[in-house]
C-alpha cells in the first residue's frame, strides 16, 4: 500500500493538535502555488520516511499505524459524545515522554474481551445463537491452552466487525459501556490493575492497546482513569459502520506500528516506557520499549521472559485448578459456565 503526503497529513491533522505540530516541525505545509506546494509534499515525505526509519518500520507498516491512531482518537471523541461526556475541555495528555503499554485480554483482564463483546452483541439480537459458537469455542481453547492463535484473532475481529455493520456508534457505545459495567469490571486482575496505578501514580502515559474494538478498551481505559487506549478501529459513515477496518487489526506486528505512530505524535522516549503482555504474539511491542513485563504469560513468552530477564507476574489459577482437578474437570466447568452466560 502506497500512502501519499496528503493523506499523511489528513491522518495526522485529523486528530491531535500533537499532530500538526509534528508536521509543522518535520515537513513544510503545502501552499496554494504550485512549486511550494511540491517542495512542500516532498517535505512531507521525507519526514514521513525518517520517522518510519527511525522507528525501523517499512512507510506501509508506520502508515497503517498513523491510520489506527487517528482513527482511534476520533473514536474517542464520538464515544465521549455519545455517552454525553463533554469533548471541548478533554483531560490534557501528561506532559512526559515515559509510558506504560498494556495489552488487555489475559493482561488486563480473565479471558478474552471478544467473547465478552459477542455475548453482549448476541443478548441485543446483533446475531444468532449458531454465529456466536465458533467465538465462544476459540475463547475456551484460549482459556484452557493458555495460548492466543493469531488465526483465531483475526478471524474474531473481522466476524465483529460484520456484526456491527450498519449499526449506529450511539448504539454501539451504549453497548459497550453496559458490557464493561456489568461483564468486565470484574474480571480485571487486581495486580494488573495495581501496576497500572503504579505508573499513573508515576505521572506515566498508561494506554490500552488491544485488538478488541476501540470504543470497549477506551471505555475501559476510562473507567481505569488512564490516558487513553488503542484498538481495532471500525470505519465510520454518517454515524454507522461500514463494515471495513481503519489500519491495522492490533494484534502481532499491529501493536508495535500503532504504538510507534503514538511515540512519535506524544513525543514518547521508548527507552523509558514499559509494555505488558501475556501473549507471545506481543512481542513486537515488547522489544520495542525499554521494559517489558510478562504478565499471565503464555508458554512461549515465559520461556521468552525468562531468556531475556523479563519480570514475570502471574495472577492465574486456572493452571493451578487443571493440575488439581484435571482437565475435563475443568473443561466441564467451562462449558457448563458458558451456557450459564448465553442463557441470561
Amino acid at each position: 500500500m502506497s500512502t501519499t503526503p496528503e493523506e499523511f497529513i489528513a491522518h495526522w491533522t485529523a486528530s491531535r493538535g500533537n499532530l500538526r505540530r509534528f508536521l509543522e516541525e518535520h515537513a513544510l505545509p503545502p501552499v496554494n502555488d504550485r512549486a511550494q506546494r511540491t517542495a512542500g509534499e516532498a517535505a512531507a515525505r521525507a519526514a514521513f520516511t525518517a520517522v518510519a526509519d527511525s522507528y525501523e518500520l517499512e512507510e506501509e507498516d508506520f502508515a497503517s499505524g498513523v491510520a489506527t491512531v487517528s482513527g482511534a482518537f476520533q473514536a474517542a471523541d464520538a464515544t465521549q459524545r455519545a455517552a454525553g461526556h463533554n469533548t471541548t475541555n478533554p483531560s490534557p495528555t501528561p506532559a512526559t515522554s515515559t509510558a506504560a503499554f498494556f495489552d488487555v485480554d489475559n493482561t488486563l483482564i480473565q479471558g478474552a474481551s471478544i467473547i465478552v463483546f459477542a455475548t453482549g452483541l448476541y443478548r441485543r439480537k446483533y446475531f444468532s445463537l449458531r454465529e456466536l459458537i465458533p467465538v465462544a469455542w476459540k475463547q475456551l481453547k484460549f482459556r484452557v491452552t493458555g495460548n492466543e492463535n493469531a488465526d483465531d484473532v483475526e478471524e474474531g475481529r473481522q466476524q465483529a466487525l460484520e456484526f456491527i455493520k450498519g449499526r449506529s456508534v450511539e448504539e454501539l457505545v451504549t453497548l459497550c459501556e453496559d458490557i464493561v459495567d456489568t461483564h468486565m469490571s470484574d474480571k480485571i486482575w487486581p495486580g494488573t490493575q495495581a501496576l497500572v496505578q503504579q505508573h499513573l501514580d508515576a505521572d506515566d502515559q498508561v494506554w490500552l492497546v488491544s485488538a478488541t474494538p476501540v470504543q470497549l478498551a477506551q471505555i475501559l481505559a476510562r473507567k481505569l482513569g488512564c490516558t487513553g487506549a488503542l484498538g481495532t478501529v471500525a470505519e465510520v459513515k454518517d454515524g454507522r459502520f461500514t463494515g471495513r477496518l481503519v489500519g491495522d487489526i492490533l494484534h502481532g506486528p499491529g501493536k508495535k506500528h500503532a504504538v510507534a505512530a503514538l511515540a512519535a505524535i506524544e513525543g514518547l522516549d521508548l527507552d523509558t516506557c514499559t509494555a505488558y503482555s501475556d501473549s507471545i504474539n506481543d512481542v513486537p511491542m515488547l522489544t520495542m520499549v525499554g521494559h517489558a513485563v510478562a504478565v499471565n504469560p503464555d508458554r512461549q513468552l515465559q520461556k521468552m521472559a525468562q531468556l531475556h530477564e523479563w519480570p514475570i507476574e502471574d495472577y492465574r489459577s486456572i493452571r493451578k485448578a487443571i493440575k488439581t482437578f484435571g482437565l475435563p474437570a475443568v473443561l466441564a466447568a467451562a462449558v457448563s459456565l458458558t451456557w450459564r452466560v448465553l442463557r441470561r
